[in-house]
């Protein structure tokens, strides 16, 4: 199919246009970066235009990385748009590749060097392409700057599992990957859907079979095979710890119960591969229901990543907003089942699935009053609410805490620190301060498990 010239004149949020062309570089070097005889090329416009501005519209351009040609980042409209988000002074990204092949690789190997020579040449190759689609305003003063962005990550190699479907999820990959820290490599299982390709939605550390303290080294030997075995006792995920960290402000209450002999109560809405669920009744003693709204998930977290269902630990296949309305009613209704339809600590990690907006979480449908308010009710008297957020706009981000504010007593803030993900805790009462002289086990152990900087790092909103 021809494309109309004029096509790329004008930007129009949203719009993806993907097209392939003779590689103006190719030869019979086939090492050479872009080797193949025909380049997939990509163009997408943000979804976030200026409406008025006196500045012509700024256009970026980015070259997929040796070998990542097939990786849903690259190969889909998805992966495109939070790549373009992720640079949100651009009003158009441009990205050229290899054509890419049918499916994923099993595996990927990262290229040992970048040759940065044949990296400029091929820049400088590319310009002419890149200056044809651009459109008109970006020449409103001469002739403009084209960057080129470059994507880079700590995954040195990597090798699938597994690629199923789930029902809800769509398309999922489970993942053996080697990371490259500085001088430390560490190996990580991960989990990632194809609908949110850049965002990764479980992750955990790997140990050797033979010996658990063999995290990291130069040798992938047993990457993917019977080598390694997922490691339960650490949490990996950037803001897991952080969400962790909330309990210290129910640590008394918490402790209390404990001493009492009973054990705290968790609901986690999102499960993934369940690292958080495993944490919290391994390492903290909780009883834990999971809810997850695919099953083919749930199947994932029970053989990749050590999820298991047991005594203190339910997994239910369902809504997560659902069953805290049916907890919220038998709560009103002083109906007591074996959990009593109370808990010490309700936390959520779920995005939404729309990804239009890039990556954003919690979906706009939990931030409804009425699920704040039946999360309220089925809280204990000290309990709290915890929230993973991601949010794509400041506005998104004060709407939120507005909200929040309007249905609990206090609201805390953590900084995961990332520059994309921070931590909510809604307090269902005033927190009361701590006692000094009072031993608080609780306390004591989270500390020991988790890093004391989150929970120092814990500010009122």
């Amino acid at each position: 199919m021809s494309l109309d010239p004029g096509a790329f004149e004008a930007l129009v949020p949203y719009r993806f246009i993907t097209f392939t062309i003779p590689n103006p570089s190719h030869s019979i070097n086939a090492d050479h970066h872009l080797h193949t005889p025909l380049l997939r090329v990509a163009v997408l416009d943000s979804p976030i235009q200026p409406t008025i501005t006196t500045d012509p519209p700024r256009v970026a351009a980015m070259i997929v990385p040796k070998h990542r040609e097939t990786d849903w980042t690259f190969s889909t409209q998805t992966g495109h748009l939070q790549l373009l988000l992720s640079s949100p002074e651009f009003s158009r990204l441009i990205i050229v590749g290899n054509l890419p092949a049918n499916s994923l690789p099993d595996t990927y190997n990262r290229p040992t060097c970048l040759d940065h020579a044949n990296q400029a040449k091929l820049e400088e190759t590319l310009t002419p392409l890149l200056i044809a689609l651009l459109p008109k305003l970006a020449f409103k003063d001469g002739l403009p700057e084209i960057p080129f962005l470059r994507y880079e990550d700590d995954v040195v190699r990597s090798v699938v599992l597994e690629k199923c479907v789930g029902s809800c999820v769509g398309e999922m990959l489970i993942e053996d990957v080697e990371l490259q820290f500085e001088c430390d490599r560490e190996f990580r299982r991960r989990l990632r859907f194809k609908r949110m390709p850049n965002l990764i939605q479980t992750q955990i550390r790997l140990v050797s079979n033979s010996n658990p303290d063999v995290i990291s080294g130069s040798n992938c030997v047993g990457l993917g095979e019977l080598g390694f075995k997922p490691d339960t006792q650490v949490l990996v995920h950037p803001y897991l710890t952080p969400m962790v960290a909330s309990l210290s402000l129910i640590s008394s209450c918490l402790d209390q119960r404990i001493r009492g002999g009973f054990r705290p109560k968790a609901l986690c809405l999102g499960v993934g591969g369940g690292a958080l669920l495993g944490f919290l009744n391994a390492q903290l003693g909780f009883e834990v229901i999971g809810v997850e709204a695919d099953e083919a998930v749930l199947r994932v977290a029970k053989q990749y990543f050590g999820l298991e269902d047991g005594e203190f630990i339910q997994l239910r296949v369902g809504d997560g907003i659902e069953l805290i309305n049916k907890f919220s009613h038998q709560a009103n209704e002083q109906n007591v089942d074996v959990w009593d339809a109370k808990f010490d600590v309700i936390m959520v990690d779920l995005d939404s699935s729309d990804a239009r907006m890039g990556i954003s979480a919690p979906p706009m449908e939990f931030v409804q009053k009425s699920v704040l308010l039946a999360a309220r009710l089925v809280l204990n008297e000290l309990g709290v609410l915890v929230i993973n957020v991601i949010p794509p706009t400041r506005a998104f981000y004060e709407t939120l805490i507005h909200e929040f504010q309007e249905v609990f007593q206090e609201l805390y803030e953590i900084d995961v620190g990332n520059g994309e993900n921070f931590v909510l805790i809604a307090t269902a009462s005033p927190m009361a301060t701590a006692s000094g002289d009072c031993e608080n086990t609780f306390l004591t152990r989270l500390k020991l498990v988790i890093s004391g900087a989150y929970i120092d790092s814990i500010r009122k909103l």
